[in-house]
């Protein structure tokens, strides 16, 4: 088995890197909450006083962070973990970022002979737990190969979408999707509503006709319809409107780097700012049913 230091423990890092201790790997882990640190170490993962600590001697060092601007911090700014990362380490980042901070610390790992791939996740906080997350790779096919027995531990589905920052630019153009398909979702389901339709019952047609999407199958924005959602534990956990929007902005300066048209996107976008500007930010972003609801 192999020593993994795992940096970031939020709501997807801490079941993803539960899974690997449960696999039988050696975790070290570290993050600035204590609480978050406490419940890997409490399930038999080692504890490191700072990021530094905790890639000394790694075979794999994987992280999950909330930003771009944590990452470069962490790989290039004060921190500067790559100076402390052994050629011999396998450097796995699961964060959504920019595709351009992506290059950005993959070219200065290569500067330094360390391998390193971009590999956010698609799935959720539930599928962080179950283990059956969507993994988006960019970076080269080899280090990729090294990294399957670990990202195998964590999901069920892994792509190679090309090369440095391709993961993430893949992994950006999904989630600028799902924002598109829960704001639809949540909009068509409270006209149903308004107009005296069970929401259950509009949500079971919709998922048998053309209208048919993720949300309504599997993450329904309306209370009470799913037992496992968000949406039925007061939009407690699952994937924050402010997440949603940091990603919806990623798209967004992606679509002006490419000179892309995005207008649904940029809806999108405005209408998860109207919502977290009313105070719902750390609400999953299936709360935005709130804009329709009555």
């Amino acid at each position: 088995m192999s020593r993994i230091a795992f940096i970031g423990l939020g709501h997807m890092g801490s079941p993803m890197a539960l899974n690997l201790l449960k696999a039988g790997h050696e975790l070290v882990v570290f993050d600035l909450v204590p609480a978050a640190v406490k419940a890997l170490t409490d399930a038999g993962a080692q504890s490191a006083p700072d990021a530094r600590a905790a890639v000394a001697g790694a075979d794999v060092a994987i992280t999950m962070l909330p930003a771009s601007r944590h990452v470069e911090g962490l790989y290039l700014g004060d921190t500067d973990l790559l100076a402390h990362i052994a050629p011999t380490t396998l450097v796995i980042e699961c964060s959504t970022i920019a595709a351009e901070s992506a290059r950005k610390v993959a070219q200065a790992a290569a500067e330094r002979g360390i391998r390193m791939i971009d590999a956010p996740v698609s799935g959720g906080t539930a599928g962080a737990a179950a283990g059956t997350l969507t993994f988006i790779v960019g970076g080269e096919a080899e280090a990729l190969e090294a990294a399957r027995p670990y990202l195998e531990k964590m999901g069920k589905n892994i792509f190679h979408a090309g090369s440095a920052g391709a993961g993430q630019l893949a992994k950006i153009c999904n989630n600028m999707l799902l924002g598109i398909l829960m704001a639809g979702t949540a909009e068509a389901l409270a006209l149903g509503v308004a107009n005296g339709l069970d929401p259950k019952v509009l949500s079971d047609i919709i998922s048998k006709s053309s209208g048919r999407n993720w949300a309504t199958e599997l993450y329904n924005p309306w209370p009470g319809v799913m037992e496992q959602a968000p949406a039925s534990k007061g939009y407690a956990g699952g994937f924050g409107v402010d997440l949603m929007l940091k990603d919806l902005g990623l798209a967004a300066e992606a679509a002006l780097h490419a000179r892309a048209s995005t207008p649904l996107g940029e809806l999108a976008r405005n209408l998860y700012s109207l919502h977290s500007a009313a105070g719902n930010g750390p609400l999953d972003f299936s709360s935005i049913l709130g804009l329709y609801k009555k």
